[in-house]
């Protein structure tokens, strides 16, 4: 029987990431992947003949640390376009475009404030970004460890100065529309800002919890190619000598035991093959990995209570339309970068109330993308692919998901994007859409959350998932985390897996 140092379960970005960093240490790795791609959320799919898409459309702020020690520009990876670019639509044809420093088409006094507000939080950006790649402390410990990694943090912010300091201190935790209505006066604008702190949450522009600290999380790092990414990090863990299989879903974690204790054995497939390990690391959801892969019978009664806990219902589906040719919006001479279709934080939050009381909005929300402008292979020659993720569709439909209920939703998000696009409903070939109870039934993510678990206050930092196994390890020695459901969270980052693979290294 085979054995190996570690088994990474789940060929997602995080997942690559950590058995790369363990393959460059020494480890015998083997990823073990439930679908037939590697790439998780950020997986290709061919949703319709010739046409490819991906849940996960964009790369917006991957870590330039992990691309240069896992020397990702040597398997394809290139850092694109500034990815913090985004255009808010407006419905006359008068967008407004925020990015790289700049703000377009907006008033003198919005441009103004614009400047003062990127290079504040561009200030405490760069303060945080340190603290995403550092496993947090555990609550009370005297450590010196982790006395010293408080104190590193603690000093970035304070070389921040006194005034920035208070400021930051102030707006850590405010409602994203607080904010957006200190600085700026335009609709469009506060929305199309807002985004980045709210998207993939449950959260709106009134919910008073981390959307300010969401931002800074996004505003780190650099933006690429999804496809790059995914080929390169399975490029770079294979050349670092670890081995990747795919089509090979997990049923269990091994546990063994006896009156000494309980420890890792390996895993057992859901085709009955069991494989040794030292230890496994999950890159499952954090419900999955010790709910169903492990069991609850193995954890105390409070553990898995906070477990359970964890709020996991999804708010983003995803839409996929082939189009037979370039979509026009009104206003734009190419429809590329990041496109908001948001007209105020109003039209945000009542999408949100719509969603939480399980139904959805008859004017959604959302983030649009033509990915096919920058990589050509996504569709055939002269036609395209439009991406879009749409807010906010709850999990959990009052009356359940039916046929009907999707396609219901699904047409209104076309309106809406026709709104802005007059002439798209004729060039539709085909049109996908992905609710969140789609996305845990075809990615194995517990309840389609981007993030696999809120990105809230107390779900952050020394409390991702919870307390027990906010550090990557876990409460059964050799048993590890290194998903979205851990510090410092979700989206095409890699910290989870860099931090999960120092840990076990260390």
């Amino acid at each position: 029987m085979n054995h190996y140092d570690s088994i990474v379960i789940g060929a997602g970005h995080n997942g690559l990431v950590c058995a790369t960093y363990l393959a460059q240490g020494g480890q015998r790795v083997l990823v073990l992947e439930a679908a037939d791609t590697p790439g998780g959320l950020a997986a290709g799919r061919e949703f319709h003949p010739g046409f490819h898409a991906s849940v996960a459309h964009s790369v917006n702020h991957f870590s330039a640390k992990v691309a240069s020690d896992l020397n990702l520009a040597a398997h394809g990876f290139e850092a694109g376009a500034d990815g913090h670019s985004i255009v808010g639509l407006g419905t006359d044809g008068a967008h407004v475009v925020a990015g790289a420093g700049a703000l377009h088409n907006a008033s003198d006094k919005d441009t103004a404030a614009y400047d003062e507000y990127s290079a504040l939080l561009g200030r405490f950006a760069k303060a945080l970004e340190p603290s995403w790649f550092r496993t947090m402390p555990r609550i009370g410990s005297l450590a010196v460890g982790d006395l010293m990694t408080f104190a590193r943090m603690g000093l970035k912010l304070r070389l921040l100065g006194k005034k920035d300091l208070q400021e930051f201190m102030r707006v850590a935790s405010l409602p994203a529309r607080d904010i957006m209505d200190e600085y700026f006066e335009d609709e469009t604008l506060k929305a199309a800002l807002s985004w980045d702190g709210l998207i993939g949450s449950r959260m709106a522009p009134r919910s008073p919890n981390s959307a300010v600290l969401a931002m800074l999380y996004r505003m780190s790092g650099q933006a690429a190619s999804v496809k790059e990414l995914v080929n390169s990090l399975s490029g770079a863990a294979t050349a670092s000598g670890a081995e990747i299989r795919t089509g090979a879903p997990v049923k269990r974690v091994v546990i063994n035991g006896d009156e000494n204790g309980l420890g890792v054995g390996g895993v057992e497939l859901a085709s009955g093959e069991q494989i040794t390990a030292d230890r496994v690391i999950s890159g499952a959801d954090p419900q999955t990995t010790f709910l169903n892969l492990v069991g609850v019978e193995h954890f105390d009664i409070g553990f898995t209570n906070r477990i359970r806990r964890l709020r996991c219902n999804g708010l983003v589906a995803k839409l996929h339309l082939a189009l037979d040719g370039l979509p026009e919006f009104e206003g734009l001479d190419r429809p590329g970068g990041r496109m908001i279709i948001a007209p105020s934080m109003d039209a945000i939050e009542f999408a949100f109330d719509d969603a939480k009381y399980g139904q959805c909005s008859s004017d959604p929300v959302m983030e649009v993308t033509v990915p096919s402008l920058d990589d050509d292979t996504l569709a055939p020659a002269g036609q395209h692919v439009l991406s879009a993720h749409v807010m906010y569709v709850p999990y959990e439909l009052k009356g359940g998901w039916t046929d009907a209920a999707r396609d219901g939703i699904r047409e209104r998000a076309i309106d809406t994007i026709a709104r802005y696009a007059p002439g798209i409903r004729d060039r539709i070939l085909h049109s996908e859409f992905l609710t969140p109870a789609d996305l845990e039934r075809d990615y194995r993510v517990t309840g389609g959350h981007w993030h696999h678990t809120e990105f809230a206050m107390d779900q952050l930092l020394m409390m991702r998932p919870t307390y027990g196994a906010a550090q990557y390890s876990t409460p059964i020695p050799g048993l590890y985390l290194c998903s979205a459901g851990s510090h410092p969270g979700g989206d095409m980052v890699g910290a989870a897996g860099h931090n999960a693979a120092q840990e076990i290294l260390r």
